[in-house]
Formats: structure tokens, sequence, C-alpha cells
């Protein structure tokens, strides 16, 4: 396995954060326009089970960013959830 030491962790914390803020635009335009009928219910829970794992994988290998980044990802998609729910 290739060891980059600090830079690693950069790598993955950086990678974190922009698939973390990808979900923000569609979050704020659920949340505005309090639609979320074209988004798949079902997409959005295998999703959200699939964040919840790679944070126990991240507290199994002790890695701060996948387990930071995937905290985020998991709140923006609960949102996200959330709004489905609520708004259709």
């Amino acid at each position: 396995m290739l060891d980059l030491g600090g830079a690693g962790e950069f790598i993955g914390l950086f990678a974190g954060a922009l698939t973390t803020l990808s979900f923000l635009p569609q979050a704020l335009k659920v949340y505005r326009t309090r639609s979320a009928r074209d988004l798949s219910l079902a997409m959005f829970l295998l999703f959200w089970l699939g964040i919840v794992l790679w944070i126990v994988y991240g507290v199994l290998l002790g890695s701060l960013a996948i387990i930071l980044a995937n905290i985020a990802t998991l709140l923006l998609a609960s949102a996200i959830l959330w709004f489905k729910l609520r708004f259709g």
C-alpha cells in the first residue's frame, strides 16, 4: 500500500468535502421549492444506508477523513430524505 502520510489524509478530507458539498445544492433546491417529487426515495434510502456503513468502516479503520466526510454527507442526505418524506 502506498504511504502518503499526512498528504493522504488531506486528500481524503478534500475529496470528502467535495463529495459532501455536492449534495448542498440539491438540499437547498428541495428546501426552497418544497418539492422532492422527482427524487427517488429508494435511491436515497440505499444511499443513506451506504453512508452509515462508510462511517462504520471509517471507525474500524480509524480514518478521520472517512468518518468526518460521511457524517457530513449523512446529515445532508438525511435532510433531503426528510424533505422527500415531508414534501413528497
